[in-house]
């Protein structure tokens, strides 16, 4: 047998291969498992690690059941009476952890008035419509055994959507021709006879919800309503009803808190948007409001009851042909607080009265004068311009004669008159104190200075 024979530095260069593979083995051996004693007793946070990606079927989604109101007998000829298919499609969707209830395109649905009622067990329950749902056509087909103040009720729903590309129709011109109406008698006055209007969708004692979307026009009454409702988005809404359809609001919410309503376009007959009772913390942004009667924190105190709201903001917004810009009015004999309101970033365009604090808010022109009244302090101004139409002053700050309005601040506020060459009203005070940080436009000097002998209303708002 021959021998192997290998020169000597070879043999080296062997000899140190096999010591250098069997060093690595022990290092990494000892890295992944953990065996030296010094690492049983030394925790290695692993944050900085970078993670690594999860498998593509390993991804959670969400499966939502789909409940197609046409499954459920809905007709959708817009003449037959779809409510209790409706009524079906949500029981059910109500018992599922995700579902759709789903209106779909190309139908239009007739509904009488009807209550959406939970809790349900669904987490993030859609109703989603992208057909056509309507009412019954006014007063006279409205069923003499249903109430004629609302609609459609969603009550007591937690993490509900409201969406879809559809239409939410109101049919409300027969309800605005009620004897009722202002517009219906002599000089505006109201005539005698039943005057119950359906809010269009109302929510109450409801949470986390938001609508986006959705098209909804010529409301009987308000289009939207939260009543008693916490944690509300609203979003991308378009909201149309005639300038002179009578009580139209567009939202309005009352003992709601934790609002937030942004990039909608809202025409009626009555305020875009308006703040009752019993809210706080609601943020308003980027609206194109009017026609209409412009933002509106009230009407507060009717009938010497007590209203708080606090925390409000609007911002970035146009007003445009509306009778008032942003308001706040309260009625005589009221009591309770508005504070911490700011107004910014504001265009107006030929509004009447774009900057308004009314403390004498009164339907019927006769309302007798009260001691008591809302509290109006810490009230900010800022960044509002535009035009105002010349038949009011551009800014009123018309304050109860026995509680005035405190802490009341402007600064850039520019307002021009829409049409040139005519005579301008100068701006309106009574008993409103505040601070103009930067001249206004036209200036305004009738409000006057905090002093030590004002009220403290920041008291009396506590």
């Amino acid at each position: 047998m021959a021998k192997l024979t290998m020169p000597f530095h070879q043999v080296l260069q062997l000899l140190f291969f096999i010591f250098s593979c069997l060093f690595f083995v022990t290092i990494q051996s000892r890295h992944h498992y953990g065996h030296s004693e010094q690492e049983q007793f030394h925790i290695v946070s692993h944050v900085s690690l970078p993670p690594s990606l999860a498998p593509e079927a390993a991804v959670a989604r969400p499966s939502y059941s789909v409940f197609n109101v046409l499954d459920f007998g809905a007709v959708g000829d817009g003449v037959t009476d779809d409510t209790q298919a409706f009524k079906l499609a949500w029981d059910m969707a109500c018992q599922i952890k995700s579902a759709v209830l789903l209106v779909p395109d190309g139908y239009s649905f007739m509904l009488q008035s009807t209550i959406f009622a939970g809790p349900c067990k669904t987490v993030g329950l859609v109703f989603r419509i992208d057909g056509i749902i309507m009412p019954p056509d006014g007063p006279d087909s409205w069923p003499r055994n249903i109430s004629k103040r609302q609609w459609l009720v969603f009550y007591r729903i937690n993490g509900m959507s409201m969406q879809g590309g559809g239409l939410v129709d109101g049919k409300g011109e027969n309800w605005w021709n009620l004897p009722c109406k202002p517009h219906k008698g002599v000089n505006g006055t109201t005539m005698s006879g039943p005057c119950d209007s359906p809010v269009a969708i109302r929510f109450f004692m409801s949470s986390n919800l938001t609508v986006k979307g959705l098209k909804i026009k010529n409301g009987p009454q308000f289009h939207f309503r939260f009543d008693a409702c916490h944690g509300v988005r609203v979003e991308s809404l378009t909201i149309k009803a005639p300038a002179q359809s009578p009580n139209t609001d567009g939202i309005h919410i009352e003992n709601t808190n934790n609002v937030q309503i942004y990039n909608s376009i809202i025409s009626n007959g009555d305020d875009c948007i308006s703040i009752g009772a019993g809210c706080y913390d609601v943020d308003i942004n980027n609206i194109t409001c009017g026609p209409s009667h412009g933002i509106s924190i009230g009407s507060l105190g009717i009938n010497k009851s007590r209203a708080c709201v606090s925390n409000i903001s609007v911002s970035d917004s146009v007003i445009q042909h509306s009778n008032n810009g942003i308001r706040i009015k309260t009625w005589q004999g009221g009591s309770g607080c508005v504070s911490k309101v700011e107004f910014s970033n504001i265009h107006m365009e030929a509004v009447q009265n774009p900057i308004i604090i009314d403390q004498y808010y009164c339907l019927t022109k006769n309302c007798s004068n009260q001691t008591s009244a809302v509290v109006i302090n810490d009230i900010s101004y800022s960044n509002i311009k535009g035009s105002f139409d010349v038949r009011s002053p551009p800014m009123s700050f018309a304050c109860s004669d026995s509680i005035p309005c405190t802490n009341l601040k402007l600064t850039q506020v520019e307002l021009l008159p829409a049409a040139k060459g005519r005579t301008v009203a100068n701006p309106f005070c009574w008993n409103a104190y505040g601070t103009v940080l930067k001249q206004t436009i036209p200036p305004i000097y009738c409000l006057m200075e905090e002093t030590n002998a004002t009220i403290d209303n920041t008291l009396l708002c506590g």
